[in-house]
């Protein structure tokens, strides 16, 4: 159970800790002191609901389809190490500073609207935690909900420093150098986690 829950631990962080707009409006808000709580909850919920769905969803699928485990198993390394791979090729380029946008002061309504949106609308966000996190837990069954735990507390925990702590982070986070090693660490978590998955396939 501990093992399944680092693995979705790091999981998760991997693929929220990328460069998005979600990520920059959650430090954006953070800077600005503006409703940080509202945001990092509401992020870090709607991960938590994604996730748990994508979990319940490879569950049922596996219990109703002979082989699908096997198929998302080698479908997920394939995804990671290319996803993987495009961390290294950002970092090759050398990496993109993230600057939060300068506005004035919003309302709670539009800010919440705002974060909803780019939460919700943001189709990668359904791949990554329904497709990809739920395909991946299956690989840890019967501790898939573990992994599931793990996942979500990743959320939790990268929003809340995103948010809380942006105004440390900030001259960090500025830094096109700082997100080189972020992407390379990344990269190699992904790939530890495909190596992981695709040696037990094979030791099965």
């Amino acid at each position: 159970m501990l093992g399944s829950g680092f693995a979705g631990f790091f999981s998760g962080l991997g693929l929220i800790a990328a460069i998005g707009a979600q990520n920059a409006f959650v430090l954006r808000q953070g800077l600005r002191r503006e409703h940080v709580g509202v945001v990092v909850l509401i992020c870090a919920i709607s991960d938590a609901i994604l996730v748990a769905r994508g979990v319940a969803g490879a569950q049922a699928l596996t219990s109703t389809y002979s082989g699908f485990q096997t198929v998302m198993l080698w479908g997920g390394v394939g995804f990671l190490l290319v996803y993987g791979g495009l961390r290294f090729r950002a970092a090759w380029q050398g990496g993109t500073a993230l600057v939060p946008m300068q506005t004035k002061p919003a309302p709670l309504r539009r800010v919440v609207l705002v974060c909803l949106a780019l939460t919700w609308l943001n189709p990668h966000v359904y791949l990554d935690t329904v497709a990809l996190l739920g395909a991946l837990s299956m690989q840890y069954a019967p501790h898939n909900w573990g992994f599931g735990a793990g996942a979500i507390l990743a959320s939790f925990v990268f929003f809340a420093a995103l948010g809380y702590g942006a105004r440390l982070l900030a001259p960090v986070l500025a830094r096109p150098r700082a997100w080189v090693v972020l992407e390379v660490g990344i990269g190699l978590i992904m790939w530890a986690i495909a190596a992981t998955l695709a040696l037990r396939a094979l030791a099965a």
